[in-house]
Formats: C-alpha cells, structure tokens, sequence
C-alpha cells in the first residue's frame, strides 16, 4: 500500500538526503539544481532522473549551459514504499543514484555498487 505524505514533507526528506552526503562531494557538484516533482514523463517508469551533461563529458567548451537538473520523483517513490521509514530510505538511495549520474557513474556501475 502506497505510503500518504504531503508534498513538503516529501521536500523535506530530500533535503535531509542532501544533508547526508559528504560537503566535500557536494563541493564538487557544478552547476546542478535538484528538484522535485510529483510524476515522471508520461510513459516513464522513474523514481528519479538526471539530466545534463555529467561532469566526465564536460570539455572545454562547456560554458553558458542551463544548469542540469536532478528530479526526484515523489508519487513513484510514495506508491513502492509502505512505510515513512521505507521512503526515507529510498529518497536517499534515489538521490545518491542521481548524483552519481552527475559524476558520470552509470547504471551498471551503480549496480555493481550495490546502489540499483
């Protein structure tokens, strides 16, 4: 049964995620926002998604580029857990995997890494 929490709560719970990784790993993110939104694209099955252009295939003529943009996605997330508990663990485990994507970290990695 999906798991009911407000909007901000939610909010909150990613916030705390961010709060959890190292400031020396964030110090090195560059120009990324983190957002949440309630639904993925129609037709995706996501709980969070990264967008942009990883750090790893950024070149010299990376400059005057929107920021990336990390999604959180709070319906998806609510609708896999059954407890409070259950989603905390799973914004921080879906931050973590989008972050990594950030610094070029696929999937498969991710994976190996006991992060999928």
């Amino acid at each position: 049964m999906a798991v009911q929490m407000s909007r901000e709560r939610f909010e909150e719970l990613v916030g705390e995620a961010l709060d959890e990784v190292p400031e020396e790993l964030l110090g090195l993110m560059s120009n990324v926002v983190i957002l949440v939104e309630d639904d993925p694209p129609p037709g995706e099955d996501l709980l969070g998604l990264y967008e942009g252009h990883a750090l790893t295939e950024r070149g010299w003529d990376y400059a005057g580029v929107l920021p990336d943009r990390i999604l959180i996605y709070r319906r998806p997330i609510l609708r896999i857990c059954d407890t409070e508990e259950d989603v905390v663990e799973e914004v921080a485990v879906t931050v973590v995997h989008e972050i990594a994507h950030h610094f070029g970290i696929d999937d498969d990695r991710l994976h190996a890494l006991g992060w999928g």
